[in-house]
């Protein structure tokens, strides 16, 4: 018998890496097991990862699901891209993410992210009239009814892939601007959050290729006093979810020495845009955090001080932040304090 597995990965696009894919028909009985998938190559000079005189590149497949979109005994095979000898190309971040996460595990560190993203009908987002603008952001955030809410039908679809893919997708909401929308994954550890992220993005893009719509992470998709679109990280690590003292230890060490800005040149493109101050974000070159504070850099969530443990929100990254950059700043931020703090 044969199957269709579509190999996904991610380019050397920059400031922004894009998602590339491709089918590759296999023999023999599909597996969910990436070491029964073999390697595969590509055209890195189409992808800003190689030169033209030299540019075969190797997919490694580090993650397989199933195909929510062909559906049957098909599968999707997010990759990492290696260079011919083998090892982890210039554009691979989760080959950085590996030992990070492997040195750190001991203290069972979990991430929850919050992808939002805009959809967009031509050069417009979906939902804006052609030639203006629509009524101010008041009622779009978590509305019902065709006046206010745009793109359900695409959103529900992709949710219903995202989980025939398997993935640890544990919500969706309409966001604050019209056709701007969150979904979010986890709580995981650091790869598994990252790989299932960008899968779900994939799906994302796969989906609404099929509404004649595109999906964009513009952390600021309309100029303006408009939202702009973030990925919050949530995280917690044991130490965390059960003690107060371990969430302002991880809290202060976001901000000590030059860690707020070392994290920050990483979020993501456009990141100064974005982090303005206001819309629900801090300056972009200030670091605070505070409870129940969404005009902080770093939210404690009301519920955690009321419990006295559980996690934070790191309301900083953009929503084109790449997760494997993002949960290897954080996890070695905070986890070497608590180390460090005795707390583990």
């Amino acid at each position: 018998m044969t199957f269709k597995a579509e190999y996904i990965w991610i380019d050397g696009t920059e400031p922004t890496a894009k998602l590339r894919s491709k089918t590759k028909i296999m023999d023999g009985t599909p597996s969910q097991d990436v070491a029964d998938l073999p390697t595969w190559g590509f055209d890195g000079s189409s992808t800003n990862q190689a030169e033209g005189h030299a540019s075969d590149r190797v997919l490694k497949p580090v993650f397989t699901c199933p195909d929510p979109i062909r559906g049957g005994d098909d599968v999707l095979v997010l990759c990492e891209v290696l260079d011919i000898d083998m090892t982890p190309h210039a554009s691979n971040t989760r080959a950085a993410l590996r030992p990070s996460a492997e040195q750190f595990a001991g203290q069972e560190p979990v991430f929850g992210i919050e992808q939002e993203y805009t959809f967009f009908d031509g050069h417009r987002p979906l939902g804006f009239p052609e030639g203006g603008f629509p009524a101010a952001q008041g009622g779009y955030y978590c509305g019902v009814g065709a006046d206010e809410i745009f793109g359900r039908e695409i959103v529900e679809k992709h949710l219903d892939n995202c989980l025939k893919a398997n993935l640890g997708i544990s919500g969706i909401n309409a966001e604050v601007m019209p056709g701007q929308w969150e979904f979010q994954v986890g709580p995981l550890s650091p790869l598994e959050v990252s790989d299932q992220l960008w899968v779900a993005r994939w799906l994302l893009y796969r989906t609404a290729e099929d509404f004649g719509v595109s999906a964009t992470l513009d952390p600021k998709p309309v100029k303006g006093d408009w939202n702009g679109a973030g990925a919050h990280t949530n995280f917690s690590t044991r130490a965390m979810r059960e003690g107060y003292d371990a969430i302002v230890t991880a809290c202060e060490s976001l901000g000590e020495g030059s860690k707020p800005m070392d994290h920050v040149k990483h979020y993501g493109a456009g990141i100064d845009d974005r982090l303005t101050g206001l819309h629900e974000t801090a300056p972009w070159n200030e670091y605070s955090y505070g409870v129940s504070d969404r005009g902080a850099s770093v939210r404690i969530p009301w519920q955690v001080e009321q419990d006295g443990k559980g996690y934070i929100e790191d309301r900083r990254p953009n929503a084109n932040v790449d997760p494997y950059v993002v949960t290897r700043l954080i996890v070695d931020t905070c986890c070497t304090a608590l180390e460090k703090a005795g707390q583990v």
